[in-house]
């Protein structure tokens, strides 16, 4: 077959992915088959979850569009791209459940504690993670590029910052869930629901000053941990406070 070349315009942050050597977000790649655009677009080192509209010739195209010929195509990720284009989206922002990858503990914590459903096992591998991605319809969150580029990965996001955080904040924004935020309602430890429960179902468990001191008391449906508003809640809180007035600042801008 004849080589063709098909050039790519990547838009917004999508240009994380690409390096400080590509200037302006555009890579040219040279194909001698015919090849997905899926396949074309990871080449370059963009994990497909994080793209959520493709147009070619100014219309939207999937990620099984075969490129046969020289094409020029236009990559954008969430929240990106011609307004007017709402159809044929890649990517779902809304109510989701999360998986972890084992790298991410401190942003599963603050996950948790701001609500979201995230399972997390420090001591999974990737193909634990893939099946109980897959199993549970979860998005993956992971910073392994090649990771979220694996096939039956639906939807994930790469957070970019190392700090828990900001990629705290970068998930709501990415996935839209600033109105599902409620704080202190999973379990930190094991991520059920956590529901209140009376003094009198749990004192046998108090250490004697919980007990003199503290009325109200949360307990978690699956593994039992015992929550009230101590001095460790105080901390919680405050944490959830930071995390709401960044986000909301990031949300004026």
């Amino acid at each position: 077959m004849k080589p063709f070349t098909v050039r790519l315009n990547f838009h917004a942050d999508l240009n994380f992915f690409l390096g400080s050597r590509v200037g302006r977000g555009v890579i040219e790649r040279t194909l001698t088959e015919k090849t997905s655009v899926k396949d074309v677009i990871e080449s370059c080192g963009v994990p497909h979850p994080e793209v959520d509209l493709i147009l070619l010739n100014r219309q939207p195209i999937d990620f099984a569009y075969t490129v046969a010929g020289d094409v020029e195509i236009e990559v954008f990720p969430v929240g990106a791209g011609p307004p007017q284009i709402k159809e044929k989206r890649l990517q779902y922002s809304g109510d989701l459940r999360f998986i972890a990858d084992g790298h991410l503990g401190k942003l599963t914590r603050n996950l948790r504690l701001l609500g979201f459903d995230v399972a997390y096992d420090r001591q999974a591998d990737d193909h634990q993670l893939l099946n109980v991605m897959e199993r549970e319809n979860r998005a993956l969150l992971t910073r392994d590029r090649r990771l979220l580029m694996h096939a039956i990965v639906r939807h994930g996001y790469y957070p970019r910052s190392q700090n828990a955080d900001e990629q705290t904040i970068e998930v709501i924004r990415r996935f839209e869930l600033f109105e599902s935020i409620a704080p202190f309602t999973r379990c930190l430890r094991c991520n059920e629901r956590l529901r209140e429960v009376a003094k009198t179902e749990v004192i046998e468990k108090l250490e004697p000053l919980t007990k003199i001191y503290y009325e109200q008391f949360r307990r978690c449906t699956g593994c039992g941990q015992i929550y009230w508003t101590g001095s460790h809640f105080e901390k919680l809180q405050k944490r959830i406070e930071i995390i709401q007035s960044r986000l909301m600042g990031k949300r004026d801008v």
